[in-house]
């Protein structure tokens, strides 16, 4: 196998609230521009990590401090010399964009790039394709990897077949949290009598820890996650989805004939920093679930999609998909709202899981299926993109030369018939390729 480990990291303003963001600009947690953050406790610990290859960094952050967020985790990632990093900022997605552009693909702005979990998991796959790797693994800037085999863990059983002949195109594996378990901290209390959402995933996860190595899964670590380049080219991540984009992805694959299998040999610790905002990320929840809830109602009506119904998803995800799942949310978004912290974005949760939560899933849970129709030529087009791949190698190179403060101009200039090296694998440079895409260092 030749993956490419890629990391999102989020990054955000001094004062700026989530809220004013969106429903997709909202994330489980960010880092402040003016803190350490968790990045460089993840990549220590990828140091230990065999055979790692290539670290794409992916770096959403406010409009106003890109500039600074980027500066910030190019600090970051130079002070671990040993690996070798590739950041993808708003530079890199306008090179990745005027290059689409030039392939015939348009109008995917809102599908791939730096905002929402979808769309930048989409933005990773793009240039894992691009430099022809074929496979991607998803990590989180929260995680810590103890495991120096870990990659190889990763790539058990990828592209390869079950003895039935069923191929192995995607897979999952388990977080420890701090208190060294993977089950949930789920806390069997009043106000979650109609939310059992912790309770459920227990079940799931020690049915699936007891089994087989590799097993059918109904869950995904989105922070530890392994994608075969057979099914990234083939299906995308949905940029509709508030948050579980990953668990969303093993529903779409689902109903495109496949699945993802999980691998209770391969884990790693996942260790997010406090908040005292769980109302908020309740509400992300109501958006989430309702969303999910009328796009598998809507995939119904396709008829080349296999049909998935909350009771083949029990223990977990099923009863969250059901009917009457609008009335539950807002009964626990009110009993929360008495008695846990954040209790007024609890009852603003409850208030929008009768309005516009529900509005937000009828208005786009069509969209996805839309954009699906597209992306495998997507894919097609930019697989082992020499341009694009010479015009990132190169930007990555001046922006490094620009944190050095070397006072080199912001040009591209490679030697005639120069290789570039991209770990597990060499691009040979075409003179001239920098003259079709314009490096813009306007930062």
């Amino acid at each position: 196998m030749n993956p490419a480990v890629v990391i999102p990291t989020f990054i955000t303003g001094a004062r700026r609230r989530s809220e004013v963001k969106g429903i997709v600009g909202n994330y489980d947690h960010t880092t402040n521009i003016n803190a350490d953050g968790e990045l460089g406790r993840c990549l220590s610990s990828l140091e230990g990590v065999e055979n790692l290859g290539l670290v794409i960094i992916l770096v959403a952050a406010d409009r106003n401090i890109e500039a600074e967020a980027l500066q910030k985790v190019r600090t970051t990632a130079s002070e671990h010399p040993s690996l070798s990093t590739l950041i993808i900022g708003p530079t890199e997605l306008a090179l990745v964009n005027q290059r689409m552009e030039q392939l015939g693909i348009h109008d995917v702005s809102q599908q791939i790039g730096l905002r929402g979990y979808g769309a930048i998991r989409n933005l990773g796959l793009v240039v894992a394709n691009a430099l022809g790797f074929d496979a991607v693994i998803f990590l989180d800037d929260d995680e810590v990897i103890d495991d120096p085999d870990f990659m190889r863990k990763a790539a058990y059983g990828l592209g390869k077949l079950t003895k039935k002949g069923v191929p192995i195109l995607a897979k999952t594996g388990y977080y420890i949290n701090d208190q060294g378990s993977y089950y949930s901290k789920w806390e069997d209390r009043w106000y979650n009598r109609f939310w059992q959402q912790g309770s459920a995933f227990n079940d799931w996860i020690r049915k699936a820890m007891a089994g087989p190595r590799l097993s059918r899964s109904n869950h995904v670590c989105g922070g530890c996650l392994a994608i075969h380049k057979e099914a990234f080219r083939r299906l995308a991540f949905d940029p509709w989805i508030a948050r579980g984009e990953d668990l969303d992805y093993m529903l779409n694959l689902r109903m495109y004939g496949s699945d993802i299998w999980f691998d209770n040999k391969w884990k790693l610790r996942h260790l997010p920093p406090k908040t005292k905002h769980e109302g908020a990320r309740f509400r992300q929840d109501i958006f989430r679930w309702l969303y999910e809830h009328d796009k598998l109602e809507y995939s119904h009506s396709l008829i080349d999609l296999l049909r998935i119904t909350p009771q083949s998803l029990k223990p977990y995800p099923g009863p969250f998909l059901e009917k009457g799942l609008q009335r539950r949310i807002a009964i626990t978004a009110f009993l929360r709202s008495l008695v846990r912290p954040d209790k007024k974005a609890y009852r603003r949760a409850a208030k929008e899981a009768l309005g516009e939560a529900k509005r937000y899933a009828e208005e786009n849970c069509a969209n996805y299926f839309e954009f699906q129709r597209t992306w495998p030529q997507i894919m097609e087009r930019i697989a082992s993109d020499r341009l694009l791949t010479n015009a990132l190698v190169q930007s990555a190179l001046l922006m490094q030369e620009a944190s050095l403060d070397t006072g080199a101009p912001a040009e591209a200039a490679v030697a005639e018939d120069a290789p570039v090296e991209v770990p597990g694998r060499q691009v040979q440079v075409d003179p001239g390729m920098t003259t079709q895409i314009r490096l813009d260092m306007t930062d």
